[in-house]
């Protein structure tokens, strides 16, 4: 029997994110009309049309108004997906009705069975829960805190999918920070460790497990792809925030593009939504396309957070720092006076970035630049006169700032420095002192290197170690630091150490010289200090400085605004306390559409 050609072809598109419909000869009208029930169509040519993925599995029932339903042919990984799909759109439904049984729960006591004997490591009673909730569901996100085992527990997961026959093959995607932490855990909790590679040029075909950073995968999505779906395999992102862009992001497209190809999904993050519902949006929708999005938007849409965690918690698992049993840390807030000549510069930079960036609300590079220079501003304008180095991350990179010489403000910015110390580093030498004097070590965070540079001189008395995006010698500054009796201060960036790295058993005292507009960063930064495994009479202390009348201001609101959202969506008091710091008399970038609405309101103000 002849077959029969098809009259609509599903298949992926040019782009990783996008799935396109190919129409027969005589068929053009009828795709042109499904088309307009996809959101998100775009007419490629007469006869084919560009759909979001996500747009096309949230959507399917409207393939089913093709007038020849018999004859559409989906691409093979496409048609598997859309079936999954189906079946996720179920669970996640059963999943969110209160009333519905818990059919195929697996019980935290059956977790030993589950993994086996060649199982070795030990896990505490919340990492069984967290273990348990996402073998319960197809596919899964953990959001617990950093230092509740997020690693253990996914290797857990894939060890149990392994063993139960449906899973052969891991794909970890994490930054560099993230590598040893996986070796360590694969060879901790494993009889006979998975044979784990770092991606170099090649997936090694003998690998069980590769790990891949972010920075390479987007070049790496082609041949992940091959060696996903030859097997069936769990596709894990470790500090998943860093796809919060979606789409829209280099990281969130390769992400997206390499999720239908696995069989399972994880996500790994303490700040899953560390800009607000967006980043949320965009982590279920590569965790359940089709139907992540939609359940999160649905479930906040209504303001009232308290609500819309009850709703969505089914979908997660989070392991909090009251679970973990940890001392409270105190976080305070300095408001730092700027001295009259400082003042006098701030101002007159303010009126200069205002009338730059007046009709231009919509060039964010160019409003990225106008942050980089205020935020260096209110922490010293000499920074302004030198720009960044090449070794601060591309969103901080600017060049000194071009001031006329013949100008009043020129004149000022050349003599500040011999007038006056920054505040903020006078604060920062006060802090430190008086930490060492009680044999407590301090470690100092600030966003610019040269900044980090200045205070290494005026540090000089307590060894500073220091580590920053050109640091060579990283580990021995850090050893340095943790051993080292003279060393009683870490000067270091958050985007450089930030993540991957625990120093809560030698310091205990934390200085943020400056803040930017990315509230993960800033709490991921904090966990550096406070984690599993800290002593119970430890006392954490958090000094953060803020100029007044600058920046800095704006940026504690809207990074109080970010951390209330996160702290109620996740319903983590711990995160919402954050939010509202204690202020105490001084004694011595990421942004989304609200921050940039923030500064403008705040540039408009100062010059009207």
């Amino acid at each position: 029997m002849p077959s029969v050609e098809p009259s609509l072809k599903i298949e992926f598109g040019d782009a990783a994110t996008k799935a396109r419909m190919r129409a027969a000869v005589g068929f053009e009208d009828d795709l042109r009309r499904m088309a307009l029930r996809f959101g998100s169509s775009v007419q490629h040519s007469q006869g084919s049309v560009d759909i979001e993925i996500d747009d096309l599995l949230t959507n399917l029932v409207a393939i089913a108004s093709w007038p020849q339903p018999g004859s559409v042919e989906w691409d093979p990984q496409l048609a598997a997906l859309a079936t999954d799909s189906a079946s996720d759109a179920r669970t996640v439904e059963k999943q969110l009705d209160p009333d519905a049984a818990a059919d195929g729960a697996v019980d935290p006591a059956d977790i030993d069975g589950l993994l086996g004997q060649g199982w070795t490591a030990d896990l505490t009673d919340f990492q069984r829960r967290d273990v348990a909730k996402l073998l319960s569901l197809r596919h899964g996100a953990n959001f617990s805190v950093p230092g509740a085992g997020k690693t253990r527990v996914g290797l857990a997961v894939f060890q149990a999918l392994r063993r139960a026959g449906g899973i052969e093959r891991l794909v970890i995607v994490g930054p560099k920070s993230c590598y040893e932490a996986w070796q360590h855990e694969n060879a901790q909790c494993l009889e006979k460790p998975l044979n784990m590679k770092v991606l170099s040029k090649r997936v090694d075909p003998a690998a069980e497990a590769v790990i891949v950073n972010y920075e390479r995968l987007s070049g790496a999505v082609n041949e992940l792809s091959s060696w996903l779906t030859a097997r069936p395999s769990l596709l894990l992102l470790d500090e998943a925030h860093r796809m919060k862009l979606g789409a829209e992001g280099t990281y969130g497209s390769a992400c997206l593009a390499l999720g239908p190809r696995a069989r399972r999904r994880l996500v790994l993050t303490g700040t899953p939504a560390p800009n607000g519902v967006k980043d949320l949006e965009n982590l279920f929708g590569f965790v359940w396309p089709g139907h992540g999005r939609r359940k999160v938007t649905q479930a906040v849409a209504g303001g009232d957070l308290a609500k819309a965690s009850q709703v969505l918690r089914p979908l997660f698992t989070r392991t909090t720092k009251g679970e973990l049993g940890l001392p409270p840390v105190s976080t305070t807030l300095r408001p730092v006076p700027l001295p009259p000549l400082h003042r006098e510069i701030y101002d007159a930079l303010i009126g200069r970035f205002s009338a730059r960036v007046a009709g231009g609300e919509a060039d964010f590079q160019q409003l990225g630049k106008v942050i980089v220079y205020m935020l260096m501003a209110a922490t010293s304008p000499a920074l302004l006169a030198v720009g960044t180095t090449r070794h601060e991350p591309l969103a901080y990179q600017v060049p000194p700032l071009a001031v006329p010489e013949d100008t009043p403000l020129y004149k000022l910015m050349q003599d500040l420095p011999s007038y006056e110390m920054s505040p903020k580093y006078q604060e920062v030498l006060a802090v430190v002192s008086a930490n060492a004097a009680l044999g407590r070590k301090t470690l100092v965070w600030s966003t610019f290197v040269r900044s980090l540079n200045t205070l290494r001189r005026i540090l000089g008395p307590f060894s500073p170690a220091v580590v920053h995006g050109g640091t060579e010698d990283r580990e021995e500054e850090i050893s340095r630091f943790r051993n080292d009796p003279d060393c009683m201060v870490l000067l270091s960036n958050p985007a450089t150490l930030g993540e991957g790295i625990s120093l809560h058993h030698d310091c205990h005292d934390a200085v943020y010289v400056d803040r930017d507009f990315a509230a993960g960063r800033f709490l991921q930064s904090l966990d550096r200090i406070h984690r599993l495994g800290l002593a119970p009479e430890a006392e954490t202390r958090i000094t953060v400085l803020a100029s007044e009348g600058t920046i800095d201001e704006v940026v504690a609101q809207r990074l109080a605004d970010k951390m209330h959202f996160m702290g109620g969506i996740l319903d983590d008091p711990a995160v919402r306390e954050l939010a509202d710091l204690d202020e105490e008399p001084a004694v011595g970038g990421g942004m989304d559409y609200k921050d940039l609405q923030a500064m403008m309101g705040y540039l408009r103000a100062r010059t009207s």
